[in-house]
């Protein structure tokens, strides 16, 4: 039996705490004492444990109860709930997948997650629900992820892989006293930087950045934001209309071609295509020359400004950084294709301080010197399903079963899902336009979600069975970006009846013949224990050493040395391109592809291109629609976990999600400080509360996602959102036909104030439990 110790440890994606116990009881959670810069998000933890709107019992929709899944789809979002046992839940759980794999095959079962769920790596819930699948028959499952998909499929294409975009990055190390101007395009964050997949022991964003920046480097904000960009780094800002900066990349490459400035060298060495690319910038292949003044009239941004960038540029050791929230717009592939050929026409690539990398300060530990080593994770098992979809195409695929779509230079058809099983993460958040995701959802025949609170994906189930939190079992942490390996200890007993996904997930593969292949007889002490070998063998082949299990349960965390030896990105490469070669078709970084050109697809071409998107401010609709809306990563939540904490709710207005708007803006619709306002498109409409801010430029709004989503009206579709939930506004289509990634980021949205009284905020209590 695992002994939880007197001061245990919570490990988070936001960081490693210390629990201070009082007769039993958490009171407080204290940061790692050798973190740097800990994030707040720890403060809304305890008090949201056993709020209101935590789900204490097995719930199903009333009309499912009585019907099953004859009952449709349509009541979900707005019927009230059936409290059941959990003997009744998990054999009605069982009978609808037998029933589904009986009647459609395993390939009408769609795993749905998105991996936030918890640090710990045995409680991983998009691990848990995918073996599980897998145990069963298997699933059909999604591609790729919401944070940077369309950099997921281009990468490859250009580099051969995707170091540089999740892993493998220049590290701080290599940037401080090397770097002379960093360009950072959508800025660095720092409340990005708060979080971390696996656990974070370190937060390092502003020690690397400072550290940068007292050794020389100066730096430059290119984003429509400007505290995008930390105000200790003292950062030039300069402002493009949002979704334009491949307009403005494409300037500072001709300005280079025009004045010679480009490494001829470097380009004949190490790349492919150049000349086709050339061709496009200097307009001999289509008559446009992308000078600066054809970039200024696209991105707002002074000629002369983008000429000065350039030269600055190529004078200086520079480091090219780019956001991954870049490439979550339509056309979005392009800005990493582009960025990649700005920083070859530079010639730097591969050197310290040089060269490019996308999400520095999108997580914290990207930049950080890691271990070639994986830390275990568990097992998914094998999946005899071979179909899957884009993640972010999820409401295509119910609103169009067998309907054919592009993907990668692949045909492919959408599945025809007739049950979702949903465990970890929260659709009703991260996915785009909202109203639409309602209306899919009410196609498949059965609805299953593991959820703690009820949140809007609860409350669109037929099924709802109670998981326990990272407080409330037993876990161990790593991550592939920190050198810590930490345990998880319990601070709460289970809330009502909740019990962890691995439980639920046991007991009902045993109901379904499979419980020997799920659990392989081990319980949760046994995989940790388990885990804990393995991370131990991997360690000790590096000639470094953890202590024994329980030395280690009682201590709570362990570190590792820093790394030595890290190169800069594509360093070897560089060396000696012949001998190192990229695994792309030239075996060199591709300017000009000619797989991708053979695809024949117009919404992404051979080479890096600006195209013009559907929603921007240059497009007609602005003309009803003239505000472009940014809805970024929050400050105060992990994307909507938490949104029911103390930290978030402190920041609301009125109780409503703050809207950033700059001044004028402001004074043309005779707005103030604190006023609640309609923000809507043709897609939906949502209330926020008004912050006047000359931080967003002109022409700009910023309201960060992750409020829980709170219809006036629940299960209509087109219900006003009282809360402040961006994604009924956003646009859910593909952001190519090769990536079909998200374009939240590509959004025309206009603002009045709101009228009469303002409807009370109801998603954080439950719904009506009959």
């Amino acid at each position: 039996m695992l002994i939880t110790p007197d001061e245990p440890t919570v490990a988070t994606h936001w960081g490693v705490y210390r629990a201070r116990m009082k007769d039993g009881a958490a009171v407080a959670l204290e940061p790692y004492e050798h973190d740097p810069d800990p994030s707040p998000l720890g403060l809304s933890m305890i008090g949201a444990l056993d709020d209101g709107c935590r789900i204490r019992r097995p719930a199903v929709r009333a009309s499912f109860l009585e019907k099953g899944a004859a009952a449709g789809g349509s009541g979900r979002g707005g019927e009230p709930f059936v409290e059941i046992d959990w003997p009744q839940a998990l054999d009605l759980v069982a009978r609808e997948i037998a029933r589904v794999r009986e009647s459609h095959g395993n390939g009408a079962i769609f795993g749905g997650s998105y991996g936030w769920s918890s640090a710990g790596r045995f409680h991983h819930a998009q691990s848990q629900v995918h073996r599980f699948l897998n145990a069963v028959g298997g699933y059909v499952r999604s591609i790729s992820n919401y944070s940077f998909a369309a950099a997921d499929a281009i990468l490859p294409h250009v580099l051969g892989d995707k170091r540089g975009l999740d892993a493998g990055h220049t590290t701080w190390d290599q940037l401080a006293g090397h770097a002379e101007l960093i360009v950072m395009f959508g800025g660095t964050p720092h409340k990005n930087a708060q979080v971390g997949s696996g656990g974070i022991s370190r937060h390092l964003l502003r020690e690397g950045l400072t550290a940068c920046r007292d050794q020389g480097a100066s730096f430059v904000c290119i984003s429509p934001i400007r505290d995008d960009a930390m105000a200790e780094l003292d950062a030039r800002w300069i402002a493009p209309r949002p979704n334009t900066d491949v307009a403005l990349m494409l300037a500072l490459a001709h300005t280079l071609i025009e004045e010679g400035l480009h490494d001829q060298k470097f380009l004949a060495r190490c790349t492919t295509g150049f000349e086709r690319f050339a061709g496009y910038v200097t307009g001999a292949d289509d008559g446009v020359p992308k000078t600066p003044e054809w970039a200024q009239a696209i991105s707002g941004v002074p000629a002369e400004t983008m000429r000065a960038l350039a030269r600055e540029m190529v004078r200086r050791r520079t480091m090219i950084m780019m956001s991954w929230s870049l490439q979550r717009a339509e056309h979005g592939e392009q800005p990493y294709w582009m960025a990649i050929a700005l920083a070859a026409m530079i010639g730097q690539i591969g050197l310290p301080g040089g060269g490019f990398g996308f999400g520095y300060a999108s997580a914290n530990g990207v930049g950080n010197a890691v271990y070639p080593f994986s830390w275990p994770t568990l097992p998914q098992g094998s999946n005899a399903i071979a179909d899957s979809i884009p993640v972010a195409r999820i409401a295509d695929a119910l609103l169009h079963p067998g309907a054919p779509y592009d993907f990668n230079g692949e045909k492919r058809r959408y599945p025809d899902i007739r049950l979702i099983y949903w465990a970890g993460g929260n659709p009703f958040h991260h996915h785009q336009d909202i109203n639409r995701l309602i209306a899919a959802w009410r196609r498949p025949e059965t609805v299953i979600v593991h959820e703690s609170w009820w949140n809007a994906t609860a409350r669109h189930a037929d099924i709802v069975l109670p998981a326990s939190t990272a407080m409330e079992r037993n876990d161990i942490a790593s991550s592939a970006r920190d050198r810590m390996i930490a345990a998880c200890h319990p601070i709460s007993a289970p809330i009502g009846e909740a019990r962890s996904d691995y439980e639920i997930f046991a007991d009902l593969a045993g109901l379904l013949g499979a419980r020997e292949t799920f659990t392989e007889g081990r319980d949760e002490e046994g995989w940790i224990r388990h885990f804990y070998t393995v991370a131990r063998q991997r360690v000790a082949e590096y000639g470094m050493e953890l202590p024994d299990f329980e030395s280690f349960w009682q201590a709570g965390i362990v570190t590792l040395p820093e790394p030595q030896d890290q190169k800069p990105l594509l360093a070897e490469f560089v060396a000696d391109p012949q001998a190192q070669p990229l695994k792309t078709p030239s075996g060199r970084i591709e300017l000009f592809s000619e797989r991708i050109a053979g695809f024949g697809y117009d919404d992404c071409p051979g080479h890096p291109s600006w195209l013009v998107p559907r929603e921007w401010l240059g497009a007609a609709l602005a003309e009803r629609f003239p505000l472009h809306l940014i809805s970024n990563q929050p400050a105060s939540k992990l994307h909507s976990q938490y949104d029911n904490g103390a930290l978030s709710r402190s920041t609301k207005i009125a109780g409503r999600e703050p809207l950033r708007i700059h001044p004028e803006d402001a004074r043309l619709r005779g707005l103030s400080d604190g006023d609640i306002v309609r923000v809507f498109n043709d897609r939906g409409a949502c209330l926020a509360g008004i912050v006047v801010c000359d931080a967003v430029m002109q022409g700009v709004v910023q309201m960060a996602t992750g409020a829980w989503y709170d219809p006036l009206e629940p299960g209509l579709v087109g219900s006003l959102d009282k809360h402040g939930n961006p994604n009924v506004l956003t646009q859910d289509r593909g952001s190519s036909r090769l990536g079909q990634a998200t374009i939240a980021h590509s959004c025309l949205v206009e603002i009045e104030r709101h009228e009469g009284e303002l409807p009370p905020i109801t998603c954080y209590e439950p719904p009506t439990l009959i």
